[in-house]
């Protein structure tokens, strides 16, 4: 049986728990279920007020269950969705969950996105006491992330133009942003990355329960249709820096696809939260400028992958961060603090 087909039955089951409003609404309409994503890292389908989703193959199980028990947690209640509890068997080797439906971001209505009730969200996930969750958690995957975005970008568009300019500025990262287990403080780190890494360790909190994944298409309302925003998909979510949960929107305003008032209000909502990623007054940049750079690497190695994939030209968009990244590899040490102008 296909993932899907599979997902689709779960989906069905996770609907008819006890307590799922009855008369079933999708069944009421004799509605077949309908697939949300059909990728290797992560399949979702919908059935009337709940969703399954198989997670990506080789996900760890027991960082995944730590990550369950957290989004199951009271202390999560209003800022992240919580799971259902239905015991689903994995299909193909990958870890099956259900969830209730929620609402996600119109993207036909960007004027609309959440993005000041995501800081907020960010800023609580970011302040609730890690000692009094359920563990051990996992590490945040953020780096993680990074290097295998810039992995694929290797395997798939690695003799491009535009990969050498991306893997410079993945160069320019110091090592713990690169997912290197050893000291960054070795005796083969640059001084630019002494450097970053310095200002890295001193300016930012530790220890932080983070998303690891932001972008709006984690909010959803619930009760759908109008129901608070809440956090979904914790597949990234786990200790670190909480500057990388602002990685994403730092990176789209430096490279000029976020507008300033936009990066002003999400920035100016979570500190008036009390997030404790960046200072209440004063310069954020110290404290987002090395996950920033980050995700510009992320992000413009998988836009050059997956146009390549696609046998296209890379779009505006695409080309927009691998300037960013042009523009990292050409900072001076000197400034590589300071903010965008």
């Amino acid at each position: 049986m296909s993932v899907v087909n599979e997902l689709a039955r779960t989906a069905r089951s996770a609907a008819h728990l006890p307590g799922a409003r009855r008369p079933c609404p999708a069944c009421r309409r004799d509605e077949n279920e309908s697939v949300l994503a059909d990728r290797d890292d992560g399949a979702v389908v919908r059935h009337g007020e709940a969703v399954a989703k198989a997670h990506a193959p080789g996900t760890d199980p027991n960082g995944h269950r730590a990550r369950l028990a957290v989004a199951s947690d009271p202390l999560l209640a209003g800022i992240l969705l919580p799971p259902l509890p239905l015991d689903a068997p994995d299909v193909h080797g990958r870890p099956v969950t259900a969830w209730p439906y929620g609402a996600p971001v119109d993207p036909e209505d960007p004027d609309a996105a959440p993005w000041e009730e995501a800081a907020v969200l960010l800023a609580r996930l970011h302040r609730v006491d890690v000692a009094a969750l359920p563990g051990p958690l996992p590490p945040m995957r953020g780096p993680a992330k990074v290097a295998r975005a810039l992995a694929r970008m290797e395997s798939v568009a690695g003799e491009h133009p535009a990969a050498a300019v991306v893997r410079r500025a993945w160069d320019r990262l110091p090592a713990r942003a690169r997912d290197v287990t050893a000291s960054p403080r070795q005796e083969t780190a640059s001084p630019l990355e002494e450097i970053a890494s310095s200002r890295e360790d001193t300016a930012t909190p530790r220890d932080a329960l983070c998303h690891g994944d932001l972008h709006l298409g984690q909010l959803v309302r619930h009760p759908a249709p109008s129901g608070p925003w809440l956090l979904i998909d914790v597949d990234d979510l786990g200790v670190g820096d909480p500057a990388w949960d602002l990685a994403r929107p730092a990176a789209w305003y430096a490279a000029g696809l976020l507008a300033p008032q936009i990066w002003q209000r999400f920035l100016g909502a979570y500190i008036a939260e009390q997030g404790p990623a960046v200072p209440v007054d004063g310069d954020p940049w110290p404290q987002l400028d090395v996950p920033a750079r980050a995700l510009t690497v992320q992000t413009a190695a998988l836009s050059l992958a997956r146009a390549v994939a696609e046998k296209r030209e890379t779009d505006e968009v695409d080309q927009m961060m691998i300037d960013a990244c042009a523009r990292i590899v050409d900072l001076p040490p000197e400034l590589e603090f300071e903010p965008p102008s």
